[in-house]
């Protein structure tokens, strides 16, 4: 049954795409509303075979939305991207290997051609519990709203295009929050103090995106953020980097590969060493491949 799913769906979804025509978009609206709604999976299955393997199966939820407006000098650019997925694996269970909530809202008053005076909020957090694994043993180390980012500010912006932009805030203010008090009881959690929830910073920051098509139905996205807190440590800059590549079959089919980096020098990763937990620094990388149904509007 599994190793027919991906097969299936591909074939029942491309006869499907090529059927649709693209709607069609009013230019006299202020408003401007398009989506991505995407289901990735991605399945591995191993019978007698001689180097060996794990049967996987894995899906992955991905909405992604935008709601634009724009009238004279004025522009309101709003982004939504919420993402879920689960794996399973053999002797494993069942596993999260996306969860994320992301609002981020950039408003503009038209300064130059491709110049911007703006204001910018980003909000950022997870849906469900996160653990990290050792054996049959978990730890908890994330939840909803353990941790959640607030970052706002005025800055200045340079758009050339809704597919590449710039915004440079030099007085953002940054509120880290972490709403569960088992995470943060003994240890500081994501620079949050323990018994305390919440953690303010006052900084620079800068966001960045571009997007450009690489061949036809091939398009590679970059996302940037960039934050330095005044208050502590302004050198130690927080870093998010996400790209994805996308690959379109038609309509209905694409086929996505995308990774993120986070350095944040406040969350320490938890390791076990010679039986002792210690917490360190690290490169956080997170690495999503899959191949499934997406539906544009």
């Amino acid at each position: 049954m599994k190793k027919t799913l991906l097969s299936f769906v591909l074939v029942v979804a491309g006869l499907y795409g090529y059927s649709q025509d693209a709607p069609k978009v009013d230019t006299t609206k202020n408003w401007t509303i398009h989506g991505e709604n995407t289901f990735l999976i991605n399945q591995s299955s191993f019978s007698n075979w001689s180097s060996g393997g794990v049967n996987s199966i894995a899906g992955n939820l991905v909405f992604n939305y935008d709601f634009n407006y724009k009238k004279d000098k004025w522009s309101w650019d709003n982004k939504v991207i919420v993402g879920y997925g689960l794996s399973k694996q053999d002797d494993l269970g069942l596993r999260k290997n996306d969860d994320r909530v992301i609002l981020n809202s950039l408003l503009g008053y038209k300064a130059a051609q491709y110049w911007l005076y703006t204001f910018y909020a980003n909000f950022q957090t997870q849906f469900a519990k996160g653990y990290t694994y050792d054996g049959n043993n978990k730890t908890k180390i994330s939840n909803a709203f353990a941790p959640a980012y607030l970052t706002f500010g005025p800055g200045i912006a340079y758009k050339r295009s809704d597919n590449f932009r710039i915004n440079f805030s030099p007085v953002a203010s940054r509120i880290v929050m972490v709403f569960d008090d088992d995470l943060n009881a003994v240890v500081p959690a994501f620079g949050v103090d323990p018994g305390k929830n919440m953690r303010f910073e006052f900084g620079a920051s800068l966001d960045a995106y571009y997007k450009v098509n690489l061949m036809e139905n091939v398009s590679f996205e970059n996302i940037l953020k960039l934050y330095s807190n005044y208050l502590d440590n302004p050198q130690n800059i927080y870093t998010d980097y996400t790209a994805n590549l996308f690959m379109k079959v038609n309509k209905f089919v694409t086929v996505n590969a995308g990774v993120q980096m986070i350095y944040d020098d406040k969350t320490l990763i938890a390791k076990e060493v010679n039986g002792v937990v210690e917490r360190h620094k690290a490169l956080q990388v997170k690495q999503i491949f899959g191949a499934g149904l997406t539906y544009k509007f």
